[in-house]
């Protein structure tokens, strides 16, 4: 276990998978009203869940994105999509996942999935 804080290990996740904005640029620059949210995103979320050793950085991106996919929540998915290419996800395992996605969620959720997922891959020329 490592003796880095929470908050620490959850900053130093978030820069490793997001780049200083998606890290300093998001606790920084917060409002007041935002910074409880910040604070639980980073010490909660990126500090421990995605911590546990169980599941690699790449699995846990790929659940994460599936969860969003069937939640329908595109703006997420822009998010996570520019953090799972961190953690090594291709273009066609954002393919495959999507395409599988509609199985169980039904394709307009896997449509809007894609199309936020292409928009990211394509803006950053992921091959």
């Amino acid at each position: 276990m490592s003796e880095k804080s929470p908050e620490v290990l959850g900053l130093d996740l978030r820069r490793q998978m997001f780049g200083v904005e998606g890290a300093e640029g998001q606790t920084e620059t917060c409002s007041e009203f935002m910074k409880p949210l910040q604070d639980i995103v980073t010490r909660i979320c990126f500090g421990e869940g995605w911590q546990r050793e169980a599941l690699d950085l790449k699995t846990r991106s790929l659940v994460t994105l599936a969860m969003l996919a069937a939640m329908g929540r595109t703006h997420e998915i822009k998010i996570h999509t520019r953090g799972a290419i961190a953690n090594g996800v291709t273009r066609a395992e954002f393919q495959d996942l999507f395409l599988h996605s509609y199985l169980y969620c039904g394709i307009p959720l896997m449509v809007d999935a894609m199309k936020a997922c292409e928009e990211i891959l394509d803006e950053l020329e992921v091959k």
